[in-house]
């Protein structure tokens, strides 16, 4: 972009924001504040800081490439490098993030170390020498009290800085040492962890708030003071050699599974949306959605919703996302007819529903990876059901809200096309782009074969050859501008040209997702080459267009190119400041969980607080993930709820007969971490989009938290009926639950809106709401019709395999011992193998059982078995056998869900279409 298209580009943002609410600098303030850090320092300093971030982002590429090991150089293990990506996150977090200084901060910024120096003291085993912790402390305590300036980074501070980077570095100079002496650290390792763990708090409430510190330090009390905690949840508390060892030495507290997903793969992510903004791509999706949408009712709000769900693709923070795409779309929104706090709520919904947008999903859905163990390309496919009709469910809301006010959209320059002609333009370019997708892939096929090691240099010299062609057509129509929202709208652009204008932007983000999902490459390795190729991109578009437009000077063409490239790679390390130090310090409390063996006992206090019921368990834990999120970021909720609460819902789950697959529960949690950010009166994105729009915040947020109930409800939904996670669900199958759950939300939203074909009367409401729960849960009222289960005693356990077809499930119900050796009633899921009889389809399953004074035990369980998979272990009592029943479909459900449904639409017409007057 050349320096006259930047100055252009940046007085349209000035008046885009400050038409409404804070100024663009203001704006950039708050990003900056919550995301990349608010510090302003002078030229030097500013620089270093630059030339940190960009040093950071190039040491990720390096480990995530396959040059270290071609080379047989530059190759770290996974200690090791999570060891150098948290003192980069360390070193920056003081250097860009300046500490707030409200009573309240400096309390905890005092406070937190002082009652941690005294910890560390109290857990010290007799002849450890400690003297030293409370300099430690102090020292802190003196930098924090000294003073954190805006304009530049103080002596202390640096000292704080390079002392958070040098005890994290401490694993990698110390690698080997530490290797030779695991569970007995000595005094360095006692220093390091100590000044590590005070620093790393520090760092969290400067770069995210006091919430996830103060939880953090809830959990380190914890695991010192177990003995003189309440008895349901009281351990026999662990002294400091062990706390050392656990938390900084190894990997099981804050250089855990957390940092390592943070270091592997979303660092990458990251990366590749801030190089792909840079490049353009954000006002790219911003012009085409308005294109297609801003001529329908309520158009710019559609618009807006539509592009933060692209921009959600690529983007992580709902904050950055209210900001970016909100400075345009909520003043277009407010012109047509919306209040400022409908249109900041419409922002808000949409821009915060990016986090579940795969195949970022902010960071969640790596960390789903490891924690539920499954590959990544099935994250993605349980995630993409819920997130698209979630959107589409938005957008009808939009639609909703535009027919209650009778707004129109805004003019658009062409005449549109008849239905029919439209159905088969869309047919033809449906058919076009399969065509194109069978043909890539099986060219790509036919390439690996032929060409063996240099099929790489193909790929890649075919990718340019098609990246140069989009970029030739995108030159043919006129460079995409920075509307201004707020200047009269004579006409929208045409979405011919604005989709042509910048197709090139659209060739990466098909790079990632192949490799992803048809290659089944690593995330890491995907993001890597999306990256690398946004890295060749910036640094030719600007020549190539230079040249296809005929405009000369490839010298500055070229220069830009570079600066883009500069300024995305810093903003790239810059975003992952927050994040790296987020899943950091969510270590320390997943440390904590499993060194203490807190689970457990969560287990037993949820269990009693919600009497055993599924449902209250899944309430509270929505609730804890509410409140946890009004301070922590997505991510560190997640981490925080996910290894607190999501075993527990598993097994409390089994225990009242509900089998809760681990990827639905840890769904369930992060949608509820995201909503969060909605919610008053903490919810930042609502007060970022009020910020933007001059509305109230908490009415911004309210409205926003009404819009989101959809996302709200479905959580609830997928964790009892599966099938919209698209779990043991064929194609066939899955697209008919997509149309069923598509239409259900569309009911949903229209009875929680009071709006259907018009307003609804509470009867309708009502009625609507049992037609949408019909549509998402038939099973419901067919379990209710036809019981799902045959109970048969286990005394005929071997008729009932006899009697199951191979590939169905036998349920168990059966008496054993928890892990903590407590009596525990559960359900077991068996699946049915292949047999000629009974007693074969039971050894096939891996049971043994006995019958011992009337009652069937389980003698003995294969190891690895299906039975054993399931949970099963020997010396289980059998108490009762399910068998599945000969049931009729669930979908007949959706037979009289119909006929009301119908009887809705004829009542509403009656009342929206005024009866003709008669004689």
């Amino acid at each position: 972009m050349s320096d006259d298209k930047q100055f252009e580009a940046a007085a349209v943002e000035q008046a885009a924001a400050g038409h409404a609410g804070l100024s663009q600098s203001e704006l950039d303030e708050l990003v900056a504040s919550s995301d990349t850090g608010g510090r302003s320092p002078s030229a030097p300093i500013a620089r270093l800081i630059m030339v940190t971030a960009i040093v950071w982002s190039l040491f990720q590429l390096w480990i995530a490439s396959p040059i270290p090991f071609m080379i047989g150089f530059g190759v770290f293990n996974d200690t090791e490098a999570r060891s150098i990506h948290l003192a980069f996150a360390l070193f920056l977090a003081y250097a860009a993030y300046p500490a707030a200084r409200t009573p309240v901060q400096l309390a905890l910024a005092v406070g937190v170390p002082a009652l941690l120096s005294v910890l560390f003291m109290y857990g010290a085993k007799e002849g450890t020498s400690v003297w030293w912790v409370p300099l430690v402390g102090l020292g802190v305590i003196a930098a924090i009290l000294l003073g954190s300036p805006k304009d530049r980074v103080p002596p202390w501070e640096w000292a704080l800085a390079i002392a958070g980077a040098v005890s994290s570095l401490y694993l990698y100079f110390a690698y080997d040492a530490i290797a030779q002496r695991v569970g007995a650290p000595i005094l360095p390792d006692f220093v390091i962890a100590v000044i590590g763990l005070l620093i790393l708090l520090e760092a969290t409430r400067r770069a995210l708030g006091p919430a996830l510190m103060i939880v953090s330090t809830v959990f380190l009390v914890y695991t010192f003071l177990g003995p003189l905690m309440p008895s349901i949840i009281a351990h026999k508390g662990n002294n400091l050699s062990e706390v050392v060892n656990h938390q900084w030495i190894t990997t099981e507290g804050v250089f855990g599974i957390a940092l390592g997903v943070s270091t592997s793969f979303v660092f990458l992510f990251v990366l590749f949306g801030s190089l792909l903004d840079k490049a353009g791509a954000g006002n790219y999706f911003i012009q085409v959605a308005f294109s297609l949408m801003g001529h329908m009712r309520g158009g710019p709000a559609k618009a807006a919703v539509v592009s933060s769900a692209m921009t959600g693709l690529i983007s992580g923070s709902s904050i950055a996302n209210v900001v970016t795409t909100g400075t345009f779309t909520i003043p277009l929104m407010k012109r047509v007819g919306f209040s400022a706090e409908k249109a900041g709520a419409v922002e808000v919904a949409s821009s915060v529903n990016g986090q579940i947008m795969p195949p970022v999903m902010g960071a969640a859905a790596f960390l789903m990876v490891e924690y539920v163990g499954i590959p990544y390309f099935d994250v993605v496919k349980h995630a993409f059901v819920p997130a698209v009709i979630s959107y589409i469910a938005l957008v009808y809301i939009v639609h909703l809200e535009a027919m209650k006010a009778n707004m129109q959209g805004l003019p658009r320059a062409y005449e549109p096309k008849p239905l029919v002609a439209w159905l088969i333009s869309l047919a033809f370019t449906i058919a076009a782009i399969c065509a194109l997708s069978f043909a890539v892939y099986f060219t790509m096929g036919w390439i690996r074969p032929v060409f063996g090691a240099a099929a790489g240099y193909v790929i890649f010299g075919m990718l340019s050859v098609v990246y140069v062609g989009l970029l030739y057509i995108s030159c043919r129509e006129e460079r995409l501008k920075l509307e201004d929202p707020n200047a009269p709208v004579s006409k929208l652009p045409l979405p011919g040209p604005t989709i042509r204008a910048g197709l090139h932007f659209l060739l990466p983000v098909v790079v990632l997702v192949w490799a992803l999902m048809v290659d089944r490459l690593s995330p890491g390795l995907s993001a890597f080459w999306a990256a690398s190729f946004m890295i060749f991109i910036l640094l030719t578009q600007r020549p190539i267009e230079a040249i296809f437009r005929g405009e000369g000077n490839l010298g500055g063409a070229l220069r830009n190119g570079v600066r883009e490239l500069i300024e995305g790679l810093e903003a790239g390390a810059r975003n992952m400041i927050g994040i790296g130090i987020a899943t950091a310090t969510a270590g320390i409390i997943v440390g904590a969980v499993s060194q203490t063996g807190v689970g457990s006992a969560l287990a037993d206090v949820v269990e009693v607080l919600s009497g055993g019921n599924i449902m209250a368990i899944l309430l509270l834990t929505a609730i804890l993930s509410l409140i946890l999120g009004m301070g922590l970021p997505t991510t560190a909720n997640y981490i925080v709820v996910s290894a607190l609460l999501a075993p527990v819902i598993v097994t409390l789950g089994q225990q009242n007969g509900l089998i809760v697959p681990l990827i639905a529960v840890h769904l369930f949690v992060f949608y509820f971490g995201i909503m969060a950010d909605v919610t008053p009166p903490v919810g930042l994105a609502s007060f970022a989009a009020a910020a933007v729009s001059g509305g109230d915040p908490i009415r911004t947020g309210v409205v926003a938290f009404f819009y989101s109930l959809r996302t709200a409800a479905l959580p609830f939904l997928f964790i009892f009926n599966t099938d919209l996670l698209l779990i043991n669900v064929g194609w066939v199958q899955g697209i008919f639950v997509f149309i069923t759950a598509t239409i259900a939300m569309l009911l949903f939203a229209a009875a929680t809106q009071g709006w259907f074909l018009t307003r609804n009367r509470f009867y309708e409401t009502i009625a609507l709401l049992l037609v949408a729960f019909t549509f998402f849960r038939p099973g419901f009222w067919m379990d209710m019709v036809v019981p799902p289960f045959e109970t048969l005693p286990p005394a005929q356990l071997e008729q009932a395999m006899e009697g199951t077809e191979a590939g169905n499930d036998l349920r168990l119900t059966v008496n054993g011992l928890n892990s903590v050796g407590d009596p525990v009633t559960f359900t077991a899921l068996v699946p049915v193998p292949e047999g000629e009889t009974g007693a074969d389809k039971l050894l096939a399953s891996g049971i043994e059982a006995v019958e011992r004074d009337g009652k069937v035990i389980i003698d003995n369980v294969a190891f690895d078995s299906p039975a054993q998979k399931a949970g099963l272990d020997w010396d289980q009592e059998i108490v009762e056998v399910l068998a599945p029943s000969a049931q009729p479909s669930k979908y007949l459900m959706y037979l009289p869900a119909l006929l009301l449904l119908a009887g809705i639409i004829m009542l509403q017409r009656r009342r929206a279409t005024p009866l003709p007057a008669t004689a």
